[in-house]
């Protein structure tokens, strides 16, 4: 949001950009909000409408020289001859005849396998330095380690590839080499800061999500402004946070208001003695991609077998038809289930059939061991699924209501047997689902600003 005299009168600052990052980045977009979105630690993989501190400084990859133009597929990593690089869907390694020389993360979602981190190795197997690339394909940052394995520096590179900002991590110093110059910040607060001025954004209120660095920011602004909003977006804790007391007691120089997004964390920090005046729950406004349909077609992703009392649900529900994906192949185990008339499966699936699935099931059910794919639960929330799940297979429960989450397949088949084409119930349910996320009103962010 601009001002007539072309001065910033909002900033959104994000501490990172994870999933609740984005999901306050979308809220804030979806209310009309066009004030600068800055990020200050990313992973090289943001929205072209979001700020990167570092990148800032750096400049685009969007137009740099060394642009590929996609981010690089796991094995498309350099590495000397006779070298193998091999992964899986979770990582990827690379290795010199019996030895581990590198190991590669990927970006979210993982199943895609983009690079985003490669840590090389010793020959003692220590890691020496991180190779940073981000979603154009570009080595953008490299970051080094002693001996004993600890961080101590981190290079930023512009687009010819050139160092141009160094960060210590022992002393907290950051070196920008900028048009023939060379400045000197003590931390990252400063650096943010430099970034504000010359975005013309010293004056704007700050609108932010962790008591780290954001928070030092905004306490160093000019304080002729104290309308900075803190979104806290943690889970609970025994606790307030010390930062948090600050905001909450009135010592803080410009925040007045906190904003918590997860309900249990705001009656966490409620009963902790926490203000109800300036503490106040808002979640997030989802952006929804389709209606539920009522129909009995429930879906499940996994990349294991181990799918806990899946058998038993089939044969207690035949009229509701089973959809099951994996991105990988099926264990024989699992193929066994096709002889089940009302189960399909989907072994090896792609991107877009797992999209079509979400968009033709309506019910989702967390029930399979080992590590959600395909950030499965929140697809399934987004697309208006109900979310039915046991306690010991949850892998996101800010998506499910308490009343979703059973300790026994029996329970479960009879909540299913009640409200199954019962649209009503249904549609009952669904607002449960959303009143436990926090499931908010457009309005309800365009107050803010």
């Amino acid at each position: 949001m601009e001002k007539s005299d072309g001065m910033i009168d909002a900033v959104l600052l994000l501490d990172n950009y994870r999933e609740e990052s984005s999901m306050l980045r979308q809220s804030f977009r979806n209310a009309g909000f066009t004030g600068p979105v800055i990020v200050i630690e990313d992973d090289g993989f943001l929205p072209e409408d979001v700020i990167s501190v570092y990148q800032y400084f750096c400049g685009s990859f969007r137009e740099g020289s060394r642009m590929p133009g996609k981010a690089r597929y796991f094995n498309q990593i350099d590495v000397p001859d006779y070298w193998e690089i091999s992964g899986t869907s979770s990582n990827g390694k690379v290795t010199d005849l019996h030895h581990v020389r590198g190991r590669i993360f990927y970006a979210e979602p993982k199943h895609k396998r983009l690079a985003r981190v490669v840590d090389w190795m010793d020959e003692k197997g220590t890691v020496r330095f991180s190779d940073h690339y981000n979603q154009y394909g570009v080595l953008y940052a490299r970051t080094f380690f002693n001996k004993n394995a600890k961080r101590f520096c981190r290079a930023y590179f512009d687009t010819d590839g050139r160092e141009t900002l160094l960060e210590n991590y022992v002393t907290r110093d950051i070196i920008l080499n900028r048009d023939g110059r060379v400045y000197v910040f003590q931390g990252k607060t400063d650096l943010v800061r430099k970034l504000l001025e010359e975005l013309g954004a010293m004056k704007s209120r700050i609108f932010y999500n962790s008591l780290s660095t954001p928070f030092l920011v905004s306490e160093k602004m000019p304080r002729d402004r104290q309308e900075d909003v803190l979104f806290w977006q943690e889970g609970p804790r025994e606790d307030i946070p010390g930062n948090m007391n600050m905001i909450l007691s009135g010592q803080s120089g410009r925040t007045r208001v906190i904003y918590v997004q997860k309900k249990a964390s705001y009656e966490k920090l409620i009963q902790l003695g926490a203000s109800q005046e300036i503490l106040k729950p808002l979640g997030f406004d989802y952006s929804y991609s389709r209606e539920n349909a009522c129909q009995n077609e429930a879906l499940i992703c996994t990349n294991s077998d181990r799918i806990k009392a899946c058998e038993e649900l089939i044969q207690a529900l035949p009229q509701m038809h089973f959809r099951i994906a994996a991105i990988t192949q099926m264990s024989s185990k699992l193929m066994g289930l096709s002889k089940y008339e009302n189960v399909t499966l989907y072994p090896g699936v792609r991107n877009d059939k797992i999209e079509a699935l979400f968009d033709r099931c309506d019910y989702y059910l967390d029930i399979n061991h080992e590590s959600e794919i395909v950030s499965a639960v929140k697809q399934a929330f987004l697309h208006n699924l109900l979310i039915l799940g046991f306690k010991e297979t949850l892998h996101n429960q800010t998506y499910i209501a308490a009343e979703h989450v059973f300790d026994g397949h029996e329970a479960m088949i009879a909540f299913l047997k009640k409200v199954m084409g019962q649209e009503a119930m249904i549609k009952e349910q669904l607002d449960l689902q959303k009143r436990e996320a926090l499931s908010e009103e457009t309005t309800a962010y365009a107050k803010l600003f």
